[in-house]
């Protein structure tokens, strides 16, 4: 088996799971991504995902001060190199968990227990680079003469949420595309009365889960066979983690209604003073209202009159026409190589064979990543 070992490391279903929330609590940067109920279900029956192992790090008296779900670099690329690779959580963040009271002592201790299970590298997919948790391992780096390697740099759609929401949405918009905004939800008005519900209790989330899974599952997204509700795994993950987290207030779920009629649903995480969009779902039998382009004004004004809330991350593709243009607020986000020896070929090879890769591979991606996102922009 190409090495590192995972065996060399415990499974993440083997890691304390109050430990684990604790260290979330105080973590420097968050990710929704990363919680405990989050990422247990991910791993217990999320297609492609599952069977992660545990990178982890305690400090004085055993405490757990960083973690990060990692895979081999074998089962993430097919690659025979001792480099570990943030585990894919199903939403595009990989930021490991460092403990805020002291960030770069945590860093060290995670770089060494890295060493300790037979790794050379360390690859971070999916990370803000000029984030404080990648500022944490920077500067724990620092201390033994190594830098780390940004090999990819993207900007997604972020929104303020310390800003009034109808003032952000006036100098995203405009006057005329708020007025068309407005026109279109006065013609879905005529179908029946607009309403926009927040599911934020267990028993709520449960309910509502299930009208996101049919709605994503009505339109394009069953027809490339990526919808949730098509794969038993993916549909019991989204099941266990949305009702898990609601009951720490860490999950809620959004829908817009005409009447009784849910037509546009979304996942939103929370964690500390950030939220994240998951995913969104539509009827598109309503595409010409622009039920999505709705459902996110609301969850704009949601958000900003959420005190708790700072920054929502769209975890979205860069570049996405829907929700772009409406949260225009913009967050780094890149691929990253942390190198745990000096001058060691590893990393040489490892750079190599992932830029090899993204030649090969970014021109199809690309060309994918545009029809998608112009099939989402219809609703």
């Amino acid at each position: 088996m190409p090495f590192p070992s995972e065996r060399a490391l415990p499974s993440l279903r083997n890691v304390p799971q109050g430990e684990w929330q604790a260290l979330a609590d105080r973590v420097l940067e968050p990710n929704g991504y990363y919680l405990p109920d989050w990422e247990l279900a991910v791993d217990a029956s999320a297609r492609g995902r599952s069977n992660a192992s545990a990178l982890v790090a305690r400090g004085p008296q055993q405490r757990l001060v960083a973690m990060l779900p990692v895979v081999s670099a074998w089962r993430a690329w097919k690659l025979p190199l001792p480099t570990l690779v943030s585990a894919d959580p199903y939403g595009d963040l990989g930021t490991p968990l460092i403990d805020a009271q002291a960030p770069v002592e945590a860093a060290k201790l995670l770089l060494q227990r890295a060493r300790s299970a037979g790794g050379r590298a360390i690859f971070l997919r999916h990370v803000v680079p000029d984030g404080a948790a990648v500022g944490a391992l920077t500067a724990a780096l620092a201390t033994e003469g190594l830098a780390p390697t940004v090999l990819r740099f993207e900007q997604r759609a972020c929104l303020d949420a310390t800003r009034d929401a109808d003032e952000l949405l006036r100098d995203a918009l405009g006057s005329k595309k708020l007025k068309d905004i407005r026109r279109q939800r006065n013609r879905l008005a005529e179908q029946g009365p607009v309403g926009f519900s927040l599911a934020q209790t267990p028993a709520d989330v449960k309910r509502m889960v299930e009208i996101f899974l049919t709605l994503e599952a009505s339109g394009w997204k069953a027809a490339r066979g990526t919808a949730l509700a098509m794969d038993t795994g993916d549909a019991a993950f989204i099941r266990r983690a949305t009702v898990a987290l609601a009951a720490q207030r860490r999950c809620e779920l959004i829908a817009l209604h005409v009447g009784e009629t849910p037509i546009a649903a979304g996942v939103v995480l929370r964690h500390r003073d950030r939220a994240f969009w998951f995913k969104l779902g539509v009827d598109e039998a309503f595409a010409k209202y622009s039920p999505g382009v709705q459902l996110a004004l609301e969850l704009t004004r949601h958000l900003c009159a959420d005190p708790e809330i700072a920054l929502a991350d769209s975890t979205a593709l860069p570049g996405h026409p829907m929700i772009g243009p409406i949260w225009r607020g913009r967050l780094a986000i890149g691929d990253v190589l942390i190198p745990l020896y000096r001058n060691d070929p590893v990393v040489a090879l490892t750079v190599a064979a992932l830029t090899a890769r993204k030649r090969i591979r970014d021109p199809a991606r690309r060309l994918v990543r545009y029809l998608r996102a112009l099939k989402e922009k219809r609703p």
